[in-house]
């Protein structure tokens, strides 16, 4: 991806010049295969993840042993700041859904940068406000709704924030199992499947292997309890 053609809202793409170019100096190129760990949970952190140009799945496990699906962070994101601000172990593991490349940047490094640039601090501040906003609201859903309105409103979030325009419909843009997708909205990948039915049964989406297609987004607005307003018009 082009220097500064960074996704919306993501810290690349809210960082002016110098400092989108002065963070990438700071870190190591790598590049890694689909399936790739880059923080594994409970594990030190050592170092913040620039994510060039990456599509990454961040998910932890309970102490019964499930999986749950918390996040999707996508080019231009930033995975790891947590652990290297507060000097904890890894609070979850990030995995690669396809070809990665990414800056693997020290904590030491990484603290520096945002010492020495309080705009950079501001913008992960920033972040983390909405990232705290969005998990309060998947919360709130799994309080005052059911699997399938909760599965709606969680495809409606990935499409606004991911997703690609089809001839059919729009594409989620996430590659997803039926069992992560039950991690994003706390079921199990049983409950999933029937909610999934249901919603195709209404001609609202057409399920596929690994996607999601959204065949009448204002029908699923309306099914989510939701308005047309809470979709951005161009995702990306």
């Amino acid at each position: 991806m082009p220097q500064g053609n960074w996704p919306k809202d993501t810290f690349l793409y809210r960082l002016r010049e110098p400092l989108r170019t002065r963070i990438l100096q700071l870190g190591v190129r790598r590049t890694y295969p689909p399936g790739h760990v880059l923080l594994r949970q409970g594990a030190p952190g050592e170092s913040v993840w620039v994510l060039m140009d990456a599509l990454v799945k961040i998910s932890a496990h309970t102490q019964n042993g499930s999986e749950a699906l918390l996040a999707i962070r996508v080019s231009g994101d930033v995975v790891g700041e947590m652990g290297a601000l507060d000097g904890s172990p890894r609070s979850a593991t990030v995995t690669t859904c396809g070809r990665a490349v990414v800056f693997q940047v020290r904590g030491a490094v990484f603290i520096d940068f945002i010492r020495r640039h309080p705009e950079a601090a501001l913008t992960l501040n920033q972040m983390a406000i909405e990232r705290l906003r969005w998990a309060n609201q998947r919360r709130l859903d799994f309080t005052g709704y059911g699997t399938d309105v909760c599965l709606a409103r969680v495809l409606i979030d990935l499409a606004r924030r991911h997703g690609t325009r089809k001839d059919d419909g729009l594409d989620i843009g996430v590659s997803l199992t039926q069992t992560e997708l039950g991690g994003m909205v706390g079921a199990k990948e049983v409950t999933v499947q029937k909610a999934l039915r249901g919603l195709s049964g209404l001609g609202l989406v057409q399920p596929g292997h690994r996607r999601v297609l959204i065949t009448d987004m204002r029908g699923l607005l309306s099914f989510a309890d939701l308005d047309q307003r809470d979709v951005s018009p161009k995702p990306y």
